[in-house]
C-alpha cells in the first residue's frame, strides 16, 4: 500500500463523466521492493473482452543512462484512411526514437507542438465521439510486447467505459484513427488512498476496426525508470479548450522526493497525463499529475517520479493479452 499521504489537492483538469455500470474489479498482488505501493489495481470494462488474464510477468527493461546510440530513420505514422496491407498482427515495432521538434522556441516556452513521429504518439482522450471540445485528459502511447497500452494520470478517470483514444488529435481530426479503452490498471497506493506519488495510470486499448493494435500504427515510447530529476524534457499537453496539442522543452527539477517540477507556462486543465520525454535517453520519465494533480498553476507542471512502483504496474499491464 502506499505510504505517502497527500493533502486534498485542487484538481487542474476537466474530469470526465463517466457511466456509472457496475465493474468488474481484478485486484493484481504484487510484492515490489521500496517505499510505496506493494499491490495494483485494474479495473476493466464490463464485458468479456475487456477482462484481463492472468499471465507470468515480464520485467520491464531497466533504462538507460547513457545517449542510445544515433537511431535509424523512423517510419512515419500510417493514417488510418491509408489501406491496411495485412489483417495478420504484426510484430511489435521498436520504440519510436527520440525526435528533436524543429522548433526555435528557447526552453521554457510553450507552443503548439509541430507534427513530428514524437507528437504521433500523443493523444487526447474523450469521453464517446472524437469531437472538438469533448476531450478531458493527455494520454500517451507506451511501448509495450502487448502493443496496445496507454500512459496517462490516474486521476484523469478510474473507468474505461465510453472513453476513446485519438493519437495524433488535431482541429477535430484524428488522423491515424481511434482507439477503445477498456481497462485502467492504478496502484493500490492511489486507489486506496489517493497517493499523489503514484499519481499515473497505464490504460489498455482494443484493436482498431482494421484489427490494427495502436503501437503498430503511431509506434510508442519507452518507460524510464530511476532517471535523474535535472533531465531536460519535452513535455506535451491538450489544453481542454483548444483542439492543438501544445509542446514545451525545459528542465525538470526535485520537488519532494517522489515528484518531479517543471516550469512550461500555459498548461491549464486537459493537460494532465501529458508525457515527459527526456531529451537524452528518449525515454518517458513522467507524466502531468502527481503534486496538486499536476499543479494550482498552469505555468508549472508536476509529476510522481518513477521508480520501481510503475515498472511493477507496467509488468502488470504488459502481462495482459491483448484484447
Amino acid at each position: 500500500m502506499g505510504q505517502h499521504r497527500r493533502r486534498r489537492p485542487r484538481r487542474r483538469l476537466l474530469a470526465p463523466t463517466l457511466l456509472t455500470t457496475t465493474l468488474s474489479v481484478l485486484t493484481v498482488a504484487a510484492v515490489v521492493t521500496g517505499t510505496h505501493s506493494v499491490t495494483s489495481r485494474a479495473t476493466a470494462a464490463d464485458s468479456p473482452a475487456a477482462t484481463p488474464t492472468a499471465a507470468t510477468p515480464t520485467p520491464v527493461p531497466p533504462a538507460v543512462a547513457a545517449p542510445p546510440p544515433e537511431p535509424t530513420p523512423a517510419a512515419q505514422p500510417t493514417p488510418a484512411s491509408e489501406p491496411v496491407l495485412t489483417t495478420e498482427r504484426t510484430p511489435t515495432p521498436t520504440p519510436t526514437p527520440a525526435v528533436t521538434p524543429a522548433s526555435d522556441t528557447p526552453p521554457g516556452t510553450t507552443a503548439v507542438a509541430p507534427a513530428t513521429p514524437e507528437a504521433a504518439t500523443v493523444g487526447a482522450l474523450f469521453t464517446g465521439a472524437v469531437q472538438p471540445g469533448d476531450h478531458f485528459c493527455t494520454a500517451s502511447v507506451l511501448h509495450s510486447p502487448t502493443g496496445n497500452l496507454l500512459l496517462t494520470a490516474a486521476h484523469c478517470l478510474d473507468d474505461p467505459a465510453g472513453v476513446t483514444f485519438a493519437p495524433g488529435y488535431r482541429d477535430g481530426r484524428a488522423p491515424y484513427g481511434t482507439w477503445r479503452v477498456t481497462a485502467v490498471h492504478t496502484t493500490a497506493g492511489w486507489s486506496r488512498d489517493g497517493d499523489q506519488d503514484e499519481d499515473f495510470a497505464i490504460l489498455e486499448t482494443a484493436a482498431d476496426a482494421a484489427g490494427r493494435r495502436i503501437e503498430d500504427v503511431v509506434g510508442g515510447n519507452t518507460l524510464g525508470t530511476d532517471e535523474p530529476f535535472g533531465t531536460p524534457v519535452r513535455l506535451y499537453g491538450y489544453p481542454a479548450g483548444r483542439e492543438q496539442p501544445l509542446l514545451c522543452t525545459n528542465t525538470t527539477g526535485r520537488q519532494s522526493a517522489f515528484q518531479r517540477v517543471v516550469d512550461c507556462p500555459d498548461y491549464p486543465g486537459g493537460t494532465s497525463g501529458g508525457p515527459w520525454i527526456s531529451t537524452t535517453t528518449g525515454h518517458v520519465i513522467g507524466a502531468i499529475g502527481g503534486y496538486q494533480e499536476g499543479g494550482d498553476t498552469p505555468d508549472i507542471s508536476y509529476s510522481a517520479y518513477f521508480d520501481h512502483t510503475i515498472a511493477a504496474l507496467y509488468t502488470e499491464a504488459a502481462g495482459t493479452p491483448a484484447h
